[in-house]
């Protein structure tokens, strides 16, 4: 994964995307890992759109109850007698999208939403509403600075990070 940073000095919705910009993530994640060389299958495939198409963070039981809806209106011969989808291969699906730094999990609430700066190595803070659900992703300098102070000044080695606010946004104010 490159590892250009990414500060921002606002917030961004992580369920915003218009289906232009769902298809212009899902090729750009296809060319991502075609030059990693790495598998983009279709079930990852499927899985990332679910996650982009989303209104709210979206966890793992929700994208199989999905993805088996879908499986039940194709008639795809690639798709067809599986119509079953099991857990393990939607986790192995989150955590290649994780690893490839598409999407983020939310540890508090066990869900997973769209990353605003994919590909780009980031520390990010999200902002949780508890009555509406919305994410805000934030990437800015403060943040940065936090794991800077815990690598450089005390020699902590962070190996993951996450940081959640839960509240409520703006607009439930």
């Amino acid at each position: 994964m490159p590892t250009t940073s990414s500060n921002c000095e606002h917030a961004h919705d992580v369920q915003d995307f218009t289906p232009q910009d769902v298809t212009e993530r899902l090729e750009a994640a296809k060319e991502q890992s075609r030059m990693r060389g790495v598998r983009f299958t279709l079930l990852r495939q499927q899985i990332y759109t679910l996650v982009l198409q989303a209104n709210k963070p979206v966890g793992a039981y929700d994208l199989i109850t999905q993805l088996q809806q879908m499986r039940l209106l194709d008639n795809d011969s690639e798709l067809e007698g599986t119509k079953n989808v099991a857990p393990p291969t939607v986790y192995r699906s989150l955590e290649f999208l994780l690893s490839e730094g598409l999407i983020h999990q939310l540890t508090s609430i066990n869900a997973y939403v769209p990353c605003c700066h994919p590909r780009a190595h980031h520390t990010a803070a999200f902002l949780i509403c508890e009555q509406c659900q919305r994410v805000q992703e934030c990437s800015s300098l403060p943040v940065q600075e936090m794991m800077s102070f815990a690598e450089e000044d005390i020699g902590f080695t962070v190996a993951r990070s996450v940081i959640e606010l839960s509240g409520r946004c703006q607009a439930c104010q």
